[in-house]
Formats: C-alpha cells, structure tokens, sequence
C-alpha cells in the first residue's frame, strides 16, 4: 500500500487550502483513513478521519468546523478541505491508512494507522 499526499502550500490566514491522498495497493473503502500533522517540535496529532463507508468522519476539536474529511471512491483518494486556517495549523500534515492488524486502536491515535504517506507542508502566515 502506497499513499501520495499532495496539495500543501502556503496561504495567509484565513485562507484555503485543499489536501489530496492518493491510495494504491488497495481500495480504501474497505479501511479507515485519517490526516494527522506534526508542527516542528511537536508530537504527531490527530486531524481527521473517515471510516471505510465514507458517512462517518471523526474530527480533532481544533479544526471542527474548518476542515472536512471526504473521500472518493472511485479514484481511491481522500481529502481534506482546511478552511479559515489559522497560523497554528502550519505543520507537515500525514494521510495515513489502517490495516486489519491495527483496526482495534483508537481512531485519533497513530497506533491506529498501519501505513503512512510522505507528509505535505502547510504554512499559514499572518
């Protein structure tokens, strides 16, 4: 399983930026895929997550209301629309992907998420 995360960049607050995670080696629908991020310094910590049938997301209180986890099918790729961003959401951000050998963990911890892509940079200037 390979995941390609694509889409970061640098925006100014209060801006838009929307993340792509392309998926090969699997359909995705059959697992749960999540973003995380990692600021310099800082522990990797929990986004967003969406459950294999697409209808149940899981968000981190921070980007409630912000951001939106969505997935397609079809092209086996995930999303993350980060709105009205903020300079503390500046981090390399992570999709990452269960298997059946880590399902049993919690949805927002890393020890959740089998496989992992290459990271994409997000920074939010003022």
């Amino acid at each position: 399983v390979q995941l390609q995360a694509s889409g970061g960049g640098s925006v100014q607050t209060g801006g838009s930026l929307r993340l792509s995670c392309a998926a090969s080696g699997r359909p995705f629908s059959s697992y749960a895929m999540g973003w995380f991020r990692q600021a310099p310094g800082k522990e990797r910590q929990f986004v967003a997550a969406i459950f294999w049938n697409g209808r149940n997301r899981v968000y981190a209180d921070s980007v409630q209301g912000r951001f939106t986890i969505s997935g397609n099918n079809a092209r086996n790729t995930i999303y993350l629309q980060m709105n009205s961003l903020k300079y503390e959401d500046t981090a390399v951000y992570y999709c990452a992907s269960d298997s059946a050998a880590t399902r049993g963990n919690p949805m927002r911890e890393t020890s959740r998420y089998h496989y992992w892509g290459q990271g994409t940079l997000v920074t939010v200037s003022s």
